[in-house]
């Protein structure tokens, strides 16, 4: 409500100022127009221009949204809306002053008048829009001592964006002092004062020179080598404070702010290029449709649940079985958008005849199914409980969405499928296969999405490197030559989204994961990025495998080879035919085994339905 009116206030406010302005602009066309001795029967046409300028002006200002914007960032999308309004204002009035010359209270009018007041209307109403920019900008930059001295990369649109919204807020903690940008042309240029003072491999040069104290990387569409470049001269001069923008992922065509700035993440330096998507394609997959997300409270199902909301779903249905995770991303989605409407609902995927009267209660469109155990060791141990839940949970909700006649099925699916040498690997596999023999049943198509490991993902190796740096280590490493492929979370769903567009039923879809990754490289990574040295502040050491844990993960087209789709980054694994009586008659005979708690044999109906699953011991 106080916002409503406030936005009331400041439209009363801005309506008063353009009358008043307008109505000034008419009469100084006219003193000018006399050279400040007006005739005795003008001053009723002055009225007369007054009142009709007005009438035409006002609507097509507010039809502009001239009354609709922030103070702080006016910009110029606002002065060419000023520039149309104005000009079409007064193209009508001067149309309105041919039509009814012939009137007493308009003939005579001079048209040199109708000139000056079209750029005096401009120049007043531009004014007072602009005023408070400048106001900011000149006497509330702030204590220049209290401010750091930074320095932008990159002089396009992004970097001009973060320089408008330090200047517009007094309390902003940095000083711009100026760009960085490697497109030669730009060197020299000023934008908003502030000049481009050099190409990335100066930056040590400039930190000296002009005490730099901090670095902020604005290019939101770098790729990874760009960013690491930048940071290792950051480095080099001897920085600690480097920031930077969110990926183009991230964003998602939203503008940038100081609001969105944050520390490099190990993540930036990863080495992935950014993800080609057809937006509109997945913006009317989602669009007035009920989306039920499983699993919403991990890493995953809350991503998904993120990039879902910004695109105008009639219902997010949110289900978990962690109360306090879905409480969390419940409220974070409730704050961040308004009007979407979603529901959360706590419930077990094994409970099979609560998800049954879910999906007859809300009739879901399309399901994203990403609840899962996924930790490798855990599961190991518990077998039971990942058999339970990665298979027969996820049959649970597969039939369900088949018998209530959902669009699409899209399983979240993992690498660690593919030649499992883990439990988990194991039923993740046998979830694919579930998915395969159910899209043969009717209308409901059934699309699996493989991918590798996420990084900051809940209980992922990032994570774990960080809480074990804060006890300033040691930093464990299961083996110096451990790889494994990795993605962002945002990249991964936006990925899984892509994939569910093109799915047309029965496809398992493999993203690209990009190269390996070492493990050992990261950690250190990760504990540069705390501002520390590797095996100097922070020791390193090496411990052996875990059960079910490889030293080289396969990339994702080893087992069945793939085709190419019109996505660079996402393939179709060719895939033998599901033998679909002899997968029920093994789960039935899974189910037997996991009741008796019999974990050899449940192993051995797990290799017999999975033909390429090793059990891997380190």
């Amino acid at each position: 409500m106080l916002n409503l009116n406030q936005r009331k206030k400041k439209v009363t406010f801005l309506l008063i100022v353009d009358i008043t302005l307008i109505s000034l602009a008419i009469f100084l066309a006219f003193f000018l127009r006399f050279e400040g001795q007006i005739p005795s029967d003008y001053p009723l046409k002055i009225l007369g221009g007054v009142i009709i300028t007005l009438i035409i002006a006002l609507p097509t200002f507010y039809f502009f949204k001239l009354y609709d914007f922030s103070w702080e960032y006016v910009s110029s999308n606002e002065v060419m809306n000023l520039i149309k309004a104005v000009t079409i204002s007064f193209l009508f009035l001067g149309a309105f002053l041919f039509i009814f010359r012939d009137q007493k209270i308009v003939e005579g009018f001079p048209r040199s008048t109708l000139i000056m007041s079209y750029f005096l209307v401009f120049l007043f109403c531009g004014a007072v829009r602009f005023s408070k920019r400048f106001y900011l900008q000149i006497f509330q930059k702030g204590s220049a001592e209290e401010k750091k001295r930074t320095i932008i990369v990159g002089a396009g649109d992004a970097g001009e964006q973060i320089l408008r919204s330090i200047f517009a807020f007094k309390n902003s903690p940095y000083m711009p002092v100026g760009f960085i940008d490697d497109d030669y042309t730009k060197k020299g240029e000023s934008i908003h004062g502030i000049k481009v003072l050099g190409r990335i491999d100066d930056i040590p040069h400039l930190v000296n020179k002009y005490e730099i104290e901090e670095i902020i990387i604005a290019i939101p569409s770098a790729n990874s080598q760009f960013i690491k470049k930048a940071v290792e001269k950051g480095r080099e001069a001897g920085l600690q404070k480097i920031k930077i923008t969110p990926s183009m992922d991230e964003i998602i065509g939203g503008q940038i702010s100081l609001g969105e700035i944050r520390e490099i993440e190990v993540e930036d330096l990863l080495g992935r290029e950014p993800v080609s998507l057809d937006r509109e394609a997945i913006e009317n997959f989602i669009r007035d449709k009920i989306i039920l997300v499983t699993g919403a409270a991990g890493s995953i199902g809350s991503e998904l649940c993120r990039q879902i909301a910004k695109l105008n779903p009639s219902l997010l249905l949110l289900l978990d079985q962690d109360e306090t995770g879905i409480f969390n991303i419940s409220g974070e989605l409730a704050r961040n958008f308004s009007k979407l409407k979603l529901y959360s609902i706590i419930s077990n995927i094994q409970d099979k005849d609560k998800v049954d009267k879910i999906f007859e209660q809300f009739q879901p469109n399309v399901v994203f199914h990403a609840a899962a155990y996924k930790h490798v060791p855990l599961m190991e141990v518990h077998f039971d409980e990942a058999i339970k839940n990665n298979i027969f949970g996820t049959m649970a909700v597969a039939e369900s969405a088949l018998k209530y006649g959902v669009d699409k099925f899209i399983f979240i699916s993992t690498d660690k499928a593919i030649k499992p040498a883990s439990i988990m690997g194991a039923t993740k596999r046998v979830g694919e296969f579930i998915c395969q023999a159910l899209n043969k049943k009717n209308q409901t198509r059934f699309v699996s999405v493989r991918f590798g490991n996420v990084l900051g993902s809940r209980g992922s190796v990032v994570p774990i490197f960080k809480e074990q740096i804060k006890r300033r280590g040691p930093v464990e490493v299961t083996h110096p030559e451990m790889k494994r492929y990795f993605m962002t979370t945002p990249e991964a769903c936006l990925l899984v989204m892509q994939s569910s567009v093109m799915g047309q039923g029965g496809e398992v879809f493999v993203l690209d994961m990009g190269d390996p990754v070492k493990i050992l490289e990261l950690a250190k990574e990760t504990i540069r990025l705390a501002g520390f040295e590797p095996d100097k502040d922070i020791p390193i050491v090496f411990t052996e495998p875990r059960p079910g844990e490889k030293l080289f993960e396969e990339i994702l087209t080893a087992e069945e080879g793939t085709i190419a789709t019109q996505n660079q980054k996402i393939f179709i694994a060719k895939l033998s035919d599901v033998d679909e009586e002899r997968l029920f008659a093994s789960l039935g005979e899974l189910k037997t085994a996991v009741q008796n708690f019999n974990r050899e044999e449940a192993i051995n109906i797990l290799k017999r339905t999975v033909s390429l699953y090793k059990p891997y011991m380190g």
